[in-house]
């Protein structure tokens, strides 16, 4: 939270707009992208998305109020620039499949590192397969580490909501596993 505070202190008129928009995207950028290409499953929308989005940001950069993070508020709005594009009708129109998470590389083995990435691919492709509402519940907590209150605010919902969501997102992905050991 210091750095939430750094960034409060220097969010008033008259600051250099662009030193703080380069520390932010130094800070949030990556969270950004993979926020928007968990939402969108497109490599290509995410970094068009995360382009946006900081550019929304230097523009607001004197609106923003510090009713919750500045994280949780760069990622609400991410959030509404993928449901945007998401939108779009020929996108509804293609399936888009294969989504590829990266994981980086730092076990000792390479064995290690095999089984540790087709384990993650496997557990993101079911993240993946979640309705929205769920999916971005999800990410939110468990990949980006943002608290339920932050989590609300981003999608713009009660914190009971994202609780909800996030407790239908575990027995969704329970009942996922539990199809797969039997065979089904």
């Amino acid at each position: 939270m210091d750095a939430e505070k750094h960034y409060v202190r220097y969010l008033a008129p008259g600051c250099d707009r662009d030193l703080v928009l380069e520390d932010l995207m130094t800070a949030y950028g990556e969270d950004v992208w993979n926020f928007a290409f968990f939402l969108t499953r497109r490599a290509d929308a995410a970094g068009d998305i995360s382009q946006d989005v900081f550019l929304i940001v230097y523009n607001r950069l004197y609106a923003f109020r510090g009713e919750c993070s500045i994280k949780s508020w760069i990622l609400g709005i991410t959030r509404n620039k993928a449901l945007n594009y998401r939108k779009n009708a020929f996108i509804r129109k293609v399936t888009l499949t294969g989504a590829w998470v990266p994981e980086p590389d730092r076990s000792p083995s390479a064995e290690q590192t095999a089984f540790r990435k087709l384990a993650a691919r496997e557990l993101w492709e079911r993240v993946m397969a979640l309705p929205m509402k769920f999916r971005e519940a999800v990410i939110l907590a468990y990949h980006l580490d943002l608290p339920i209150g932050e989590i609300a605010a981003a999608l713009q919902v009660s914190e009971g909501t994202v609780k909800s969501r996030l407790y239908r997102a575990k027995r969704k992905m329970a009942a996922l596993l539990e199809a797969e050991t039997r065979g089904e």
